[in-house]
Formats: structure tokens, sequence, C-alpha cells
């Protein structure tokens, strides 16, 4: 229990949730890295592997590899490579490097984990948490930038999902798409159906309310904390607009997303 004057602290984050957001918005953020990334995809262009993630009392998934594409299943039925984790915990522990993971199954193909698959998770933190230096360049500002839209979109979809303040703030959103966009080209969808939320890793071209972001160096900002969103809205540099309630959750629901990614 965390007590903060005297109460208990719900609005920490918890591990399960946070193991969530690690299958689903981190590693299941390499597809979007092997669609962007030359580097990356090079890596598993001539790979055909999937590897199977299940965490005790928390998500299970697969990451299929197959010619230089990245997808993302739930369940691990089909995985030829199993990696068990006993807990939330540990499974966290292998994304921040100080758990070990070791297969059930396929060991085999350890040698794509130890290698093509270590590669990947290597080149991923270099465009989530981008250098300065880095971000000088316009096509890694872009594809960075991209990148961190999905995350947190993914983000916002778990936290909705599973973590206890993001549930009741989800409680309250009516079915239906929501989108968040980048000027008139980037953007994905958060979908609404019994106050369960699903993300549309593409431009939704049907949706019941939408913010969207004037450019991507404004979404860039307001993603590093760098703009006051609720002065760009002023500023009408972000816009919202259709069903104001539920992007005002889903809101509120952001507001969760730098803890869980810090």
């Amino acid at each position: 229990m965390n007590v903060i004057t005297g109460k208990e602290e719900i609005y920490m984050k918890d591990s399960r949730t946070l193991a969530f957001i690690n299958l689903y918005a981190i590693l299941g953020n390499l597809s979007r890295l092997c669609e962007l990334v030359p580097e990356a995809r090079k890596l598993i262009e001539n790979e055909n592997v999937s590897l199977g993630i299940q965490v005790k009392n928390g998500p299970a998934a697969t990451l299929c590899f197959n010619n230089g594409v990245c997808t993302i299943e739930d369940g691990v039925d089909n995985c030829n490579i199993k990696l068990p984790f006993s807990s939330p915990e540990k499974f966290n522990g292998m994304i921040d490097g100080t758990v070990k993971p070791f297969p059930s199954k396929g060991f085999t193909k350890i040698g794509f984990l130890l290698n093509t698959f270590t590669k990947l998770t290597d080149i991923l933190p270099k465009y989530l948490k981008a250098s300065e230096e880095d971000l000088k360049n316009e096509e890694f500002f872009k594809t960075s930038t991209i990148l961190m839209l999905h995350v947190i979109a993914e983000a916002i979809a778990q936290i909705g999902n599973e973590d206890k303040v993001g549930k009741a703030s989800a409680s309250y959103i009516d079915d239906g798409i929501a989108k968040l966009g980048i000027g008139d080209e980037l953007g994905v969808g958060i979908e609404v159906k019994d106050h369960r939320l699903k993300v549309i890793h593409t431009m939704p071209d049907k949706y019941l309310s939408y913010m969207r972001f004037n450019d991507i160096s404004l979404a860039r900002d307001l993603f590093d904390g760098k703009v006051n969103a609720v002065a760009a809205v002023g500023l009408g540099q972000v816009r919202i607009g259709g069903m104001i309630s539920q992007i005002d959750n889903i809101n509120r629901i952001l507001d969760r997303v730098a803890l869980y990614l810090a």
C-alpha cells in the first residue's frame, strides 16, 4: 500500500497493467518499426518465426516475424518459440533488462532470441527515447514521432482496459471510434465497444470523435511534454470535435500514460 496524506494511493501504476503495455504497446510496436525502419526490416527479411509470450495472471500474445513483416496476435497457441513468465513483474523485468527469459518451447530457435530479436529490441529504444541529436534528422524525427503515436494509443487502450483508474474513465465512454490524427495523413483510431478499448493502427475513415494535431512538430512537442495541451487547444493548434465526452474521457486515460511510460 502506498500512503499519501493518510489515504491509499490508487493513482500509482500497477505491474499487471504495465505488462499489458509492455507487450502490446512496446513489443507490439516492433510491427511498425519493421515497417518504417529498413535496418529493422532487414533483420527479419528471411525469418519465419513466431514468438509467444505468456504472462501468468497477465497478457499472452504472439509476435510473428515473416519475411520482413512483423505482426502481433492474441494468444500463444500457434507459436514455435514460447517464453513463459511466472508473474507480470518477471515479464516487466525482461523489458527493463533485469530478468533473463528462458524458453519452454523452441530451443532449436534460441539463436533467433539471442541474435535477431535482441537486435530488434535494441533498435526500438533509439526511436522511442530519441536523443536531441538524432531528432535533428528530419526522417528520423518523423519515424520516431509516428512510433510514439502508436505506442501512446496502445497504452491508452491497455490502461483503459486494465488499470483501475483507467477503467473508471472507460466506463463512461460511448461505443464508437475516436480518431487521433496528426495533420491530414497520419493517425490511429481507438475503437470502444462495451467500454473496452482497441487500437486501429491506421487512419479510420469513420469516427465518432476526433483530436487533431496541426502538424508533426506540434505532436512531438505535446508527446515530449514541451507544450501544454489545454493551451494548444485554446490556440487552435489542437482541434477536437464530434462527441466531446468520448474524447474527454480518453484524455483522462491519456493523463496516466506518462506514469506508465516514464
